[in-house]
């Protein structure tokens, strides 16, 4: 449909927010907006779409209790812009009257009258700088001030700014808002909020972990970047939270864009970015167990013409545990800065430092099918041989240009270097009399890493479809050394009454080992706006992937891949679409090996999908419901009490399931996040182990739930009584997991509650927030996951979280 012809003063639909006028007593934005634009007063949620101006100005009126007087003629014809999100009432006024050749002038404390603005400057006019209006709405994931729980957007799934309703996968975005309603420290906690999302629990909790429709995923992306978070071929470190902006999770295989992927999913951090606009938060948490964490966010124009900006935050944690002899210290800065050398060309430099000690906690072992029935703060490691401490540096340089508006070149270079030293331990199970042995691993691993990716994105149309085209190439390189290996075993420690030794552990010297892979990849994917409302996406990769060792001086293996994907998504109506998709993975060489020293096989995998998404009042509550069929060739399996990590392939494990998301919100002020993950089929399909039997052929995967899920909800007050006071609550839920590939012991069930209180009030130009976080209210004792082998990590028990967050 056509929209109605409008009269003159509505035809600069088109204009810009900012808007320099010269008539006195009639400006863009109030003289008190202009004010406070930059000190970014207390907003308030508006959702008015697109419609008669005088119907927008009444809905205006109903949501902000304003009086806004004007004549009848003045509005006739005149179409409104749409807004949603939140903002002071003088930057929703002034974006609805965007366009429409109309202005508004303050009458009185909120009291306001429309009038044209005016066509010539008169002749005693004082003209009045240029005002933009900071405000942001939902669809503006970069505003430090945006609530939103969901985003209409995400890069993700295509590497392209696409909506999610438009996009043939399942595509889950968890938004900064529900980071800080929630006080997440550490990536695991923030992907909870993600059906098929479990806890992986791998490297005695010193590595990010996942598992992801049934299958273990340790791998990160940061905007878009691989960061593995295993440093050396050993643990690393948890990832900080402090600079992340959201984080997005793409359902099944997601080679084809990334390369090196785990098939469950991509878990991809995008980071915070300089704006132009002056923001500035610190805040101070404190909670259970000796906790202190201080963060600080800062972003500014360095010019006052905003062609070069920063952004820096940083943060200091100091922590301990419920666990024995365990604490943690880490600091994290991360300076970014961008140059707008042009409207259409960027360049930003961006580094990050991070320095942690750790203790690794490899928490407890099992004895028979069970865990072992010991007091929670029980530790099996060793205090004098226990050690996590490293440093680890990003160097990052990216550019884009624009050379119309349809054709963009985005390049991205990243190098991370890592050093550290690991004193570790392995254990197998437990005796019945609590009888275990321990083998000590200590070393100093290192790694070096350099990711560098090169993308044309255009848009073209041929006859009546519509082509969003991506040219990639990517490389990557990473070079692990793990030297000053040390290595043995001591036997005579029993679980139920630990004798911790009184001098260091008499070890003996190993090999060093040296890996070292390069990968080079190119692709294509085409997005296809077809008539009758239907989008197809289809693509190609190729990868050239080689993994050398570097001890032995040779290739151990090299790899030539093709990958395709594609999809179909039909959207008879703006709030349904449904979708069908297969893709393919490609796992690449693995640094893992056999026994024998020989390189295991590369992974690869395959998925079928289909499904079907909602959004529901206005776009603000969205729904995905998907079902899978995932296969995996070629699956690491650790060896049980192998000391040196060893494993070896499977031939075949196979998921498939329902999964429910829904994210949004119900009303203004009420928000909800709810998921559920239905896998009745999650097994090893074929296996062969070395003595010629069919090894764990016809298991279940392990850490891999029938039934998992998660529900949080939080409601702030809309009334100007009780405005900024925010409440919420929660549960996490998964069914039983088996322990190991070999189905020898399972982890049982559990839920656990959580609650949250906030309050927010305004001091001068400042918001202050405060904030009260309650985790595992009900004090469930339970087991967040395992290893594969025998560790099995402790969930943590009732912890107080509490926060002071200022912002100007």
């Amino acid at each position: 449909m056509k929209p109605p012809h409008l009269s003159p003063p509505c035809a600069l639909r088109k204009l810009s927010i900012a808007i320099a006028l010269s008539l006195p007593g009639l400006i863009s934005v109030p003289a008190q907006a202009a004010e406070t634009a930059t000190s970014q007063p207390a907003s308030q949620r508006f959702n008015i779409p697109a419609q008669p101006l005088a119907d927008a100005i009444n809905a205006f009126i109903s949501s902000s209790d304003w009086q806004v007087g004007f004549p009848a003629e003045l509005a006739k014809n005149c179409l409104s812009s749409n807004i949603n999100g939140n903002y002071t009432p003088q930057q929703a006024l002034h974006i609805l009257l965007q366009g429409t050749g109309l202005n508004y002038r303050m009458t009185g404390e909120n009291k306001a009258t429309l009038e044209k603005v005016a066509v010539s400057e008169p002749q005693s006019a004082t003209t009045m700088p240029a005002v933009t209006v900071t405000g942001k709405g939902v669809y503006d994931s970069t505003d430090p001030y945006n609530s939103d729980y969901r985003l209409p957007n995400a890069t993700t799934g295509t590497k392209t700014d696409t909506p999610i309703m438009e996009t043939p996968f399942s595509v889950q975005v968890v938004t900064k808002q529900v980071l800080q309603d929630q006080q997440v420290t550490r990536i695991d906690k923030a992907v909870q909020n993600v059906s098929g999302v479990t806890l992986g629990a791998i490297n005695q909790g010193a590595t990010d972990g996942y598992q992801i429709r049934g299958f273990q995923n340790n791998i990160t992306y940061r905007d878009g970047v691989l960061i593995p978070t295993i440093v050396g071929g050993s643990a690393g470190t948890k990832r900080d939270t402090t600079n992340i902006e959201r984080v997005e999770v793409l359902k099944g295989p997601g080679s084809i864009l990334f390369g090196r992927a785990e098939p469950g999913g991509i878990v991809n951090i995008v980071t915070k970015q300089p704006l132009t606009t002056p923001y500035y938060a610190l805040q101070q948490q404190f909670g259970s167990y000796d906790f202190y964490r201080t963060t600080l966010d800062a972003t500014a124009p360095i010019t006052k013409d905003d062609k070069l900006l920063y952004r820096l935050n940083m943060s200091y944690e100091n922590a301990g545990s419920f666990r024995d002899f365990i604490e943690g210290e880490r600091v994290f800065v991360a300076p970014v800065v961008r140059w707008n050398i042009s409207e259409r060309t960027q360049a930003t430099l961006e580094l990050e430092y991070q320095h942690y000690n750790d203790q690794p906690d490899p928490g407890i072992t099992r004895i028979g099918n069970r865990p072992a029935n010991v007091p929670l703060d029980t530790a099996l490691h060793e205090p004098l041989n226990n050690k996590n401490v490293g440093d680890r540096v990003l160097v990052g340089f990216n550019w884009s240009h624009e050379f119309n508006d349809s054709w963009k070149l985005t390049h991205r270079f990243t190098s991370e270097f890592m050093e550290k030293e690991s004193k570790t331990l392995n254990f197998g199970a437990a005796n019945a009399n609590g009888l275990l042995t321990r083998n000590f691993n200590n070393a100093t691993p290192a790694s070096q890493r350099y990711f560098t990716s090169l993308n044309l994105i255009g848009n073209i149309s041929t006859g009546a479809l519509k082509h969003k085209l991506l040219w990639g190439y990517d490389y990557f390189v990473i070079d692990d050394q793990i030297t000053n290996r040390y290595g043995g075993s001591v036997s005579g420690f029993n679980i139920f009454n630990p004798v911790y030794l009184t001098a260091s552990p008499a070890l003996t010297k190993r090999d060093d080992q040296g890996y070292t892979q390069s990968w080079h990849g190119l692709y294509f994917q085409d997005q296809i706006e077809l008539p009758y409302h239907f989008h197809a996406l289809g693509g190609l990769r190729y990868d050239n992937a080689e993994g050398i060792n570097n001890i032995l001086g040779r290739v151990t293996e090299s790899v030539d891949h093709i990958s395709p994907r594609g999809g179909l998504l039909w959207q008879p109506v703006n709030w349904l679409s449904l979708y069908g998709s297969y893709t393919e993975n490609f796992g690449g060489t693995n640094s893992l090996f056999n026994t024998d020293g020989t390189s295991l096989p590369p992974e690869s995998a395959q998925q079928w999908e289909t499904g079907f998404k909602t959004e529901f009042w206005g776009g603000r509550l969205r729904t995905t419901v998907s079902y899978f069929e995932l296969t995996k060739q070629n699956l690491f399996t650790a060896i049980p009490g192998d000391p040196n990590g060893n494993g070896r392939a499977i031939g075949e494990a196979i998921s498939k399931g329902i999964e429910f998301d829904t994210t949004g919100e119900i009303i203004p002020g009420w928000n909800v996040i709810a998921t559920y993950a239905y896998t009745p089929f999650a097994k090893i399909t074929k296996d062969v182990d070395p003595t010629g039997g069919i090894g764990n052929q016809g298991n279940r995967l392990f850490l891999a739930p029938k039934h998992s899920g998660s529900f949080w909800s939080t409601y702030e007050f809309q009334t100007s009584d009780l405005r900024g006071l925010k409440f919420g609550a929660g549960a996490i839920a998964q069914g039983q997991k088996e322990g190991n590939a070999g189905n020898t012991y399972e982890l049982p069930g559990f839920v656990t509650a959580n609650l949250m209180a906030s309050y927010q009030m305004k001091v001068g130009s400042t918001k202050v927030t405060t904030q009260f976080n309650v985790d595992n209210l009900l004090d469930k004792n339970y087991y967040a996951g395992t290893n594969s082998g025998s560790f099995i990590t402790i969930g943590t028990p009732r912890t107080f979280m509490g926060s002071v967050r200022v912002e100007f």
